[in-house]
């Protein structure tokens, strides 16, 4: 498929926007927690303190690392797929696993009791769903 055509194709344009919208946000995240992974372990440490999480900061932190990135790495598999093939099954990979760390990091807000933090995942986690609904309809 020639460049040109993608932007003609709507349909397939608001995917690759999805993609790319799930790979940078996990992207980004994951490669954060490894690049500054002391001041995150720091800082998590505190926030998990007097939660039931307190002394599992360290594999949880890696955890949640690893599933970002291959998230981010297969919405950009799945960005590629769709521009080359138009094929969907890699961007959908990504976004489930996308939503499994959305899952992930809302259950630790949650059990942090850190109720502003935990909105905010479920506001990534409602467009999470939006984009599985697109995806769905295109």
């Amino acid at each position: 498929m020639e460049m040109t055509s993608l932007f003609k194709d709507y349909d397939r344009l608001v995917l690759v926007f999805i993609a790319a919208f799930w790979m940078l946000l996990f992207l980004q995240s994951g490669l954060d927690k490894i690049l500054d992974w002391k001041g995150n372990i720091s800082w998590l440490n505190g926030h998990f303190e007097k939660s039931i999480l307190g002394g599992f900061v360290k594999p949880m932190v890696a955890v949640l690392a690893i599933t970002e990135l291959a998230a981010g790495v297969l919405c950009l598999m799945g960005m590629i797929q769709l521009i080359v093939s138009g094929k969907k099954f890699m961007l959908i990979q990504g976004l489930l696993l996308s939503m499994i760390s959305l899952l992930m990091l809302f259950f630790g807000q949650r059990l942090a009791k850190d109720y502003e933090g935990a909105k905010t995942i479920a506001i990534y986690f409602a467009v999470a769903l939006v984009s599985a609904v697109v995806l769905k309809m295109f």
